[in-house]
């Protein structure tokens, strides 16, 4: 079975403003990313701030366009698609969003943000995109009768459920989740995660899940991949990964989250010194070389490829050093 979402190459950069005459500064958010998502597989995309993940969701969103690389889904690619051609695309892949504040329009009432997305693709009569609403705010939790209530008459974790609903409605095959329990509180965290579990297994949804916390990814994700200035550190089976992480980064990440540093072996190099570069600027070779443990002088004269198949790491010392 092909995947449904193939990314390849994939660099995304920003053009900073410059003072007159002078070359403009680029920023390199994301650089030479590839992965595969089948349906129903839930990846996990990890990474300090600044890492690229946002970017690399938003790209293959189409909300950011790519600098370099293809994005195929479903067959089709989508990289070079014109805006006026994405529609029958992005009915098919949504987003949930990292404030789910920010994310409703305050005017509207729930039953018209959730049922938005039908109405601009003309999905349905009015009475059976009501119904449709309905159906999807009890799905998440949520009473039918809630359609009529504002944004601001619901708490931070019923607003998020009713971003899920916004976006789930809509029937997606992708779904990509960008740090969409980082702001709730953390006793409502659970539930939330919990949810899209569930409606993802229900739904046998494709899902992209951003998040900076370890432990979610451990339970949630069937894959995960590491992310640093832009760049793949590491990528495989999130068992494989935890167990027995390749790159130095992913282990430095892990003695990070004190569950999962608890069980990690001691006595080895980990927790990261200092500030990531600047993607400004990134560092020749390995852009993790200057906060790694491990580096060697070798380290900064070559771009290290992801190697090693189904579990990846992208470091040239990987079957030297014991992690």
């Amino acid at each position: 079975m092909s995947a449904l979402l193939e990314v390849d190459g994939l660099g995304v950069e920003f053009g900073l403003a410059a003072p007159p005459f002078r070359p403009q500064p680029r920023l390199h958010a994301v650089t030479d990313v590839s992965l595969t998502l089948d349906r129903g597989e839930i990846m996990g995309v990890v990474g300090e701030s600044g890492s690229g993940k946002t970017t690399l969701g938003r790209a293959i969103l189409r909300l950011q366009p790519p600098t370099s690389g293809t994005i195929r889904f479903d067959g089709e690619r989508i990289d070079d698609l014109p805006n006026r051609r994405m529609g029958p695309v992005r009915r098919r892949m949504q987003a949930v969003f990292q404030d789910p504040t920010a994310s409703l329009n305050p005017t509207m009432r729930v039953g018209e943000a959730v049922g938005e997305g039908l109405a601009v693709h003309r999905i349905g009569t009015h009475a059976e995109r009501a119904e449709r609403v309905g159906a999807m705010l009890e799905r998440v939790g949520l009473p039918a009768a809630w359609a009529d209530r504002y944004p601001r008459q619901l708490s931070g974790g019923q607003r998020q459920r009713v971003g899920i609903a916004r976006a789930l409605v809509m029937q997606p095959e992708l779904l990509v989740a960008d740090e969409a329990v980082s702001a709730l509180d953390v006793s409502v965290q659970a539930s939330i995660v919990n949810l899209l579990a569930d409606l993802q297994a229900e739904m046998a949804l494709a899902l992209l899940f951003i998040a900076h916390d370890l432990d979610l990814v451990r339970h949630l994700c069937d894959r995960v991949l590491v992310l640093y200035l832009g760049r793949i550190m590491e990528c495989g089976p999130t068992a494989e990964v935890f167990a027995h992480p390749r790159h130095p980064y992913t282990r430095a990440l892990m003695l990070a989250v004190p569950r999962i540093a608890a069980v990690s072996r001691a006595g080895k190099p980990g927790l990261l010194p200092g500030e990531p570069p600047s993607p400004l600027d990134p560092p020749s070779g390995c852009v993790f070389r200057t906060r790694c443990p491990y580096a060697i002088d070798d380290c900064a004269k070559v771009v290290p490829p992801l190697e090693g198949g189904r579990h990846g790491a992208a470091c040239i010392r990987q079957h030297e050093i014991q992690l």
